[in-house]
């Protein structure tokens, strides 16, 4: 009896098994289908802007549109190319946003150190209003901080943007890295201290190089945020210190008329050091994003 009862449960799980197989196959090609309709319909405004940025001016505006360009041309980028007004403004947000990562990463650093590693009162607290600041919008604080650099005589300076950009970027650093402080082992810290290193010798040669892929990620983070803002850089600043969005716009386009290949051919040239940076710095910044994540 025994041997006529485990067969059929033997059969009975190899048609469970084989049932689940096809289950299995469907679920993961529903979960490609998916991704790739996501992903195609998250890569159609890349294509539109590079398609039109090849397309000649009296085939960009013709209509019906079509979605492959039926000629290409690389004017728009020889007239980009020509412009020195641009290249102003592109020398601009490389200042600007190089030194907001820099001081955004260097400050957050050392707060983030000090929220991870020391014991005092207020400590909570203070985390937790760091925190609340990304609770207000940032264009809450356009009008307040143009009065302030307005009696500073900051306004219309580079020092206007880089402050102002950095006031926004610290929360979103602080935590990241105080979550990569985290896990950094304390008896590396007390060994440090038992063979004589000073506090700040102990964070520079020990915590920070361990913290390496998050500072890049918080620096990228930051480069990024300072990079793309149109509304402060178009407000803090003079027309001359401009940065390239508001300088997009104010070449491109117009009450009458808008140059939309012209447009798309410089937000192209604009978005490629971004992706470089983002394409260079990906084993960082995936790191340095899970790194704080996981507890040691």
């Amino acid at each position: 009896m025994t041997a006529t009862l485990t067969r059929p449960a033997s059969v009975s799980r190899r048609q469970v098994k084989v049932r689940r197989r096809p289950d299995q196959v469907r679920s993961r090609v529903a979960a490609w289908i998916a991704v790739v309709v996501i992903g195609l319909f998250g890569m159609l405004p890349v294509y539109w802007l590079v398609a039109t940025a090849f397309t000649p001016d009296d085939k960009a505006f013709s209509f019906p549109p079509s979605l492959f360009p039926t000629e290409i041309t690389f004017d728009h980028f020889a007239n980009l190319a020509r412009n020195e007004q641009l290249f102003g403004y592109l020398v601009n947000s490389v200042i600007v946003s190089v030194v907001t990562a820099v001081l955004s990463v260097v400050v957050s650093a050392y707060m983030a150190y000090a929220f991870s590693k020391f014991r005092y009162r207020g400590r909570r607290s203070l985390m937790h209003l760091v925190l609340a600041s990304q609770m207000f919008p940032q264009a809450l604080l356009l009008v307040t901080l143009y009065a302030v650099f307005s009696a500073s005589g900051l306004l219309g300076s580079y020092t206007a943007l880089i402050l102002s950009f950095t006031t926004f970027t610290l929360p979103l650093c602080v935590w990241m890295l105080k979550g990569i402080f985290d896990t950094v082992p304390s008896s590396l810290m007390e060994a440090a201290a038992i063979d004589g290193a000073s506090r700040l010798r102990t964070l520079h040669q020990i915590a920070l190089p361990l913290a390496a892929p998050g500072l890049v990620a918080a620096g990228l983070f930051a480069f990024v945020r300072a990079w793309n803002d149109f509304v402060f850089a178009l407000t803090l600043t003079d027309p001359d210190r401009q940065t390239l969005p508001p300088g997009l716009v104010h070449t491109y386009l117009g009450e009458f008329q808008t140059a939309w290949p012209d447009l798309m051919a410089a937000s192209f040239v604009v978005s490629l050091p971004v992706i470089a940076a983002f394409m260079f710095l990906q084993r960082y910044l995936v790191g340095g994003l899970t790194a704080g994540a996981v507890k040691g």
